[in-house]
């Protein structure tokens, strides 16, 4: 179901997809089909289905579509990072020819690009494979530019990089913002901006770096923070209490450190665990106790919160009008840890407040648990998320037209 109403509606700002005129048209869409390959095929699919109702979009009216995206991290032209299994199911889940073409772009990827008629799909080769795509390079840009009439950004998860088929040739089409990133800025800006009170926002993961942006946003827009995973040892450690062998960088330590007396006049109550389950290393065979308390001794690892942490997490959620969650619990991967960060997101799956979920492992787990469906909104990018949320302005929605 294509959510209503077009940019301007959802309140980011840019031109949509959903208002351009298509039929007839060879369209160049930047998706994130950035996703797991195991034995040559696509392994979680999950990406790709978030991209299809823009393609579908744009198939239904009339237009020919050359699909452009990066596949993890190539060094040159690495076939094992190569667009072909992404082609074949998209294939299998569109109800369109999908082609792959031979490189990201040259003579002949234009040719068969200028062959394409409405309701074909030609997805370009791994757009890294080409080494101007991170440098923003100018010619890249122009040659992408050259193989449609309209340009469509539906790759949120990159939207926060100011590449070649992100950025440069969105200066160079007509551009627009498909259903997809349109979506994610809206859900995003809202929780960041005009969240339904109380806003309670849970935040996880190993190093509070990654987080301290979004911690330092909110400490004056939200109403509870809840901080899990490996990044409450920093704060532990900054509070002068024992981490034993628990996951810790000095950067993260001495962010801790400022965010502390920052917290105690702020708006936000800045909640931290009270108890913890610990283990003698990350393993899922290692030996486990339950530590009621916080300082963790020689020898041990804090490798997931504790039941009484989790209850009082769970009660803190079910009481929000909007619930912010980027971030584990725990290692949940290892099922001696994965008690406190299933608690949560049974929580948040069960909160009766508008729900966000942030991407990466956070969405790892709703879908491990069986309950990615359960959420108002699951968001596909990463750091994308967190850059939008600490209020930082994405190069990818910037550089298109205004709505």
């Amino acid at each position: 179901m294509h959510p209503a109403g077009g940019g301007a509606a959802l309140g980011i700002g840019k031109a949509s997809v959903r208002d351009a005129e298509v039929k007839g048209r060879r369209v160049l869409v930047r998706a994130d089909l950035n996703v797991p390959l195991e034995d040559g095929k696509v392994a979680d699919d999950t990406r790709i289905g978030a991209s299809l109702p823009t393609l579908e979009l744009l198939l239904e009216g009339g237009a020919s579509v050359v699909l452009v995206s990066h596949l993890g991290r190539p060094k040159d032209r690495d076939p094992k990072l190569s667009m072909a299994p992404v082609a074949a199911r998209l294939d299998e889940l569109l109800d369109a020819e999908v082609k792959l073409a031979p490189a990201v772009v040259g003579d002949e990827v234009r040719s068969l690009a200028e062959k394409l008629e409405p309701g074909q799909v030609l997805l370009l080769e791994n757009s890294r494979y080409e080494p101007g795509e991170t440098g923003d390079d100018p010619e890249l840009a122009d040659a992408l530019a050259s193989l449609a009439d309209l340009y469509v950004n539906d790759a949120f998860g990159a939207a926060h990089r100011a590449h070649a088929s992100t950025h440069g040739v969105a200066r160079r089409l007509p551009s627009c913002a498909g259903l997809l990133l349109e979506r994610e800025v809206s859900e995003l800006t809202k929780v960041r901006d005009h969240p339904e009170p109380p806003l309670v926002t849970v935040l996880g993961g190993a190093k509070v770096t990654d987080k301290i942006g979004v911690i330092e946003r909110f400490l004056d827009r939200a109403d509870e923070i809840l901080i899990g995973g490996a990044m409450c040892f920093s704060f532990f450690k900054a509070e002068g209490r024992d981490t034993g062998d628990s996951l810790l960088d000095d950067a993260s330590v001495e962010a801790a450190r400022e965010v502390l007396p920052r917290a105690k006049r702020a708006k936000a109550r800045l909640h931290l665990p009270e108890d913890l389950v610990l283990g003698r290393e990350l393993s899922v065979n290692t030996e486990v106790q339950e530590l009621n308390g916080v300082d963790v001794p020689e020898g041990w690892m804090g490798l997931d919160i504790g039941s009484n942490t989790a209850a009082k997490y769970g009660k803190l959620v079910a009481g929000g009008g909007t619930v912010l969650w980027n971030g584990p619990m725990g290692a949940f991967e290892l099922a001696p840890f994965a008690f406190g960060t299933r608690a949560v997101a049974e929580a948040v799956a069960h909160a009766s407040g508008h729900t966000v979920v942030g991407g990466g492992d956070s969405a790892a787990a709703m879908a491990e648990f069986g309950l990615a469906d359960r959420v108002d909104w699951l968001s596909t990018g990463g750091g994308a998320s967190l850059e939008l949320l600490e209020g930082a302005e994405l190069p990818g929605v910037e550089a298109l037209n205004d709505a």
